[in-house]
């Protein structure tokens, strides 16, 4: 007997001044974006020192403190630079590789890393809007679709880091959805990126899935028929 999907409604979804809703499948964690780089001298900071009490206070030595703390301002440097270029919401996934079982690896997990980001634009229809988001794009990689949340399009492109950056040189595959807002005035766009490019079709899949689920309206107002 088939039983119905299991969903858990974040916090976020009752924050009133939320301007997209959206579903991530099973293996994404996500990255608290205002508890990790919270305001200094607020709350939120005073939040976060204690919570990081027990793990500093848990380190073998000294330096081992001092490079969690490196790693921990290394962490918050990259969250504010996404925080500052428009995301809004960020999330780790983690996938076990059952595909590929057999291999050297094992079937490790996968990783991936999804982002949600507004991106302001000028007056225009939605479609417009849309197909403007993909100019440019290798028309192999784009797609144009109509969703519930309205219309939308796709791009795909796989990058990889120069010596410089002082990244691992391994290819990164990275999946875009433009979901212009009903508005007109702005774009949600939501990326998926992973280095897994063998599974590319299984990830292209997952991110079509996200924006098929993502709406501009809140669905936990209830209707009409459903209002007491």
């Amino acid at each position: 007997m088939a039983t119905a999907p299991r969903f858990t409604v974040a916090d976020s979804a009752e924050d009133p001044e939320a301007d997209v809703w959206f579903a991530e499948p099973a293996g994404f964690t996500a990255v608290p974006l205002g508890a990790l780089i919270p305001s200094p001298d607020s709350q939120g900071a005073d939040d976060l020192r204690t919570a990081l009490a027990p793990f500093l206070q848990a380190a073998p030595d000294e330096p081992a403190r001092q490079r969690f703390i490196a790693h921990l301002a290394q962490g918050q440097q990259l969250l504010g630079a996404l925080r500052e270029a428009g995301t809004v919401h960020c999330s780790i996934g983690v996938h076990r590789d059952d595909l590929d079982e057999g291999a050297a690896s094992g079937g490790g997990p996968l990783l991936s890393f999804l982002t949600v980001s507004w991106r302001a634009t000028a007056v225009a229809p939605r479609a417009v809007t849309a197909a403007r988001a993909v100019s440019g794009v290798d028309a192999a990689g784009a797609e144009y679709v109509e969703l519930p949340a309205g219309p939308v399009t796709f791009s795909e492109s796989v990058r990889t880091p120069r010596a410089v950056d002082g990244l691992p040189q391994v290819p990164l595959v990275q999946f875009r959805a433009h979901l212009p807002h009903p508005d007109c005035k702005r774009l949600a766009v939501f990326t998926l990126s992973t280095t897994a490019v063998g599974h590319r079709d299984q990830y292209r899949a997952i991110l079509h899935r996200i924006a098929s689920l993502a709406t501009f309206e809140n669905p936990l107002v209830p209707t009409s028929s459903e209002a007491p």
